[in-house]
């Protein structure tokens, strides 16, 4: 039991591990860089994999900023 249990267990948290913290910060720091230089295709692309991996999204959200920097402060 624990022979066949141990190793599914691994692939559940190596999959969650990739689902909800690496691909989302990986998709964050794309977005953050290329938002207003993207194209039509990558923005396509992009948006589908904020779709799929929303929960890991979703979890890091208040710390994406995507406005344009200003000019400073006056």
């Amino acid at each position: 039991m624990t022979i066949i249990f141990f190793p599914v267990l691994v692939t559940y948290l190596t999959i969650g591990f990739l689902y909800l913290l690496v691909v989302p910060l990986f998709l964050f720091f794309w977005m953050s860089n290329r938002w207003h230089i993207m194209g039509k295709v990558e923005r396509l692309a992009v948006y589908g994999f904020v779709f799929l991996f929303f929960p890991g999204l979703i979890l890091f959200a208040p710390f994406l900023n995507l406005r344009l920097n200003g000019q400073g402060e006056v």
